[in-house]
């Protein structure tokens, strides 16, 4: 089933979880993902596979069922997920305001150095683009 990205609806949190696991490991069985998960949250098998069935349904994961072990992939790019989210976030928690979004954000879980001159370089490059 082709849906275009905007069709495609938001991950809840739990299937942000397998997306995140996706992303990292690329086309995995839901025994992967199963055990994948469990690192670091336990989840029950049957919950994994029951939400994978919804994401397929949904258009967030695609389904290779040529073999006995279904195998799973991601639809959706990570970037373009992640801005979904954040414009969602900005404009539901923060009234659409980027400034109190990144002040939160870095108020919350202070940044390291390198991520700072990066957060620098990435406003620099924003202020170039308004010159222009």
């Amino acid at each position: 089933m082709n849906r275009t990205q905007a069709a495609v609806p938001l991950p809840t949190p739990a299937e942000l979880r397998i997306l995140r696991y996706l992303w990292d490991n690329g086309p995995s069985t839901v025994r992967a993902v199963h055990e994948g998960m469990s690192l670091s949250k336990p989840v029950r098998y049957t919950t994994v596979l029951r939400l994978l069935q919804n994401m397929h349904d949904k258009g967030l994961v695609s389904r290779d069922d040529s073999a006995r072990s279904h195998v799973y992939e991601s639809n959706v790019p990570p970037e373009e997920t992640e801005a979904r989210l954040v414009i969602r976030l900005t404009e539901t928690a923060f009234g659409g305001s980027t400034k109190r979004l990144v002040m939160r954000a870095l108020a919350q879980t202070p940044a390291s150095a390198s991520e700072k001159a990066e957060i620098r370089s990435i406003l620099e490059r924003a202020e170039g683009d308004v010159d222009d």
